[in-house]
């Protein structure tokens, strides 16, 4: 089994992916006002323990409690969690313990995985509230279906976002509804093949590049 990379080259890559697809190709229609204020914050969870990153998801909670500056958390899982079954798994578990430490209404998850693919309803989306998506009518997807490059990341990972702050982008936001059928359509003309392409090269990046 190969090592991992080093934290500061995971970060790297998922930086490369938030800047070179997540934002070139405006899946998330906010993200890009946040990376040029440079108010994302990226860490890195060491350690595959599940007890342990259910900690460093509260610790996390509590530096967005204390620092407003820092707009969202992309906390990147790179052990422990490649299976997806698995990572769903503990994002349920993960998502009980953000309501049992008070903290519903006031930070979400989003969920990025690199195997990811939607079986459910609802395809998700960083920008959203659940509520919005609800009236959003979408199918399931094949493991090979581009649309699952939404959130495909480089890495397991969890996107921490502040509530109020969602609720804020969606309102402002002239068709926010529209956004997930666009990102699907738009990722399927592309093809997988390109898609795959372009998170390899995410994957490639290393900080010293």
């Amino acid at each position: 089994m190969s090592e991992r990379p080093l934290d500061a080259d995971v970060i790297a890559m998922t930086r490369a992916w938030v800047a070179n697809f997540v934002v070139a190709h405006d899946v998330c229609p906010f993200a890009g006002r946040e990376v040029r204020r440079d108010s994302l914050r990226y860490v890195v969870a060491d350690g595959a323990n599940p007890e342990h990153l259910l900690h460093a998801l509260i610790e996390e909670c509590h530096r967005l409690d204390a620092e407003p500056a820092i707009e969202t958390t992309l906390m990147i899982l790179p052990e422990g969690l490649a299976d997806f079954d698995d990572y769903l798994d503990l994002l349920g578990v993960a998502e009980s313990l953000l309501e049992a430490e008070g903290y519903a209404g006031i930070y979400q998850l989003a969920s990025f995985h690199p195997d990811y693919v939607f079986e459910n309803d609802v395809f998700e989306n960083d920008a959203f509230e659940n509520d919005v998506l609800e009236n959003t009518d979408f199918e399931g997807s094949a493991a090979d279906d581009p649309a699952n490059y939404t959130n495909r990341s480089p890495w397991p990972m969890w996107h921490l976002l502040r509530e109020r702050s969602v609720e804020a982008a969606v309102a402002n936001h002239p068709a926010p509804g529209s956004i997930p059928e666009d990102n699907v359509a738009a990722l399927r003309e592309m093809g997988s093949a390109a898609l795959a392409e372009q998170w390899s090269a995410c994957r490639r990046v290393r900080a010293r590049d």
